[in-house]
């Protein structure tokens, strides 16, 4: 079987940053230690990161709902470092995709940024993949959604949600009830 780890959003400004989800710092320190174990499971591994311009219409004072985040360039953008120290010395690093960079355009899921849903579907064509596991920040927004349009767009694909590395704004009750949907 051909695996895909997906991490979505391991940012600082979803940790220790502007918008932190509780229990972030410690999941993804667990992730980091997931991954140095288990990443020659993964035939690829893969890392979503919001890029938001400056002035982005999700922000607040621009007349969005969230408080300014992971803005290009900025320390709050940057990955968790453990993880990224993790990704960067397992078989074959990882690559990063972008989504939120569009002034203009929320995306909560990678697959609503064309050119990285392109580059996701290539590679998980080109690599045959058979399962998705996917974790990440928020597990109720960011990671939810990426879930929900991964199901839709690889009909053919196993994702697997790996909830403990899932940490949730909400507690993690909408994530529970899109993988309870799964079984």
């Amino acid at each position: 079987m051909k695996k895909l780890l997906l991490i979505v959003d391991p940012q600082i400004d979803f940790i220790t940053g502007t918008l932190p989800v509780a229990g972030a710092a410690e999941a993804m320190d667990a992730l980091a230690k997931y991954v140095k174990e288990q990443s020659n499971e993964y035939t690829i591994k893969i890392v979503t990161a919001d890029w938001h311009p400056y002035h982005h219409s999700s922000f607040a004072d621009e007349g969005g709902v969230w408080p300014r985040h992971c803005v290009q360039h900025s320390v709050g953008a940057a990955i968790w470092e453990s993880l990224l120290v993790a990704l960067n010395d397992s078989k074959g690093g990882f690559t990063l995709l972008y989504k939120g960079d569009s002034i203009d355009k929320d995306e909560y899921s990678i697959m609503q940024n064309k050119a990285s849903a392109s580059i996701l579907a290539r590679l998980v064509k080109a690599l045959k993949v058979d399962q998705i596991d996917i974790c990440g920040l928020a597990g109720d927004i960011c990671v939810l959604n990426t879930a929900k349009d991964i199901t839709s767009t690889f009909e053919n694909i196993k994702l697997n949600v790996l909830e403990p590395y899932s940490p949730s704004l909400d507690g993690g009750a909408a994530l529970n009830d899109f993988v309870g949907s799964l079984k």
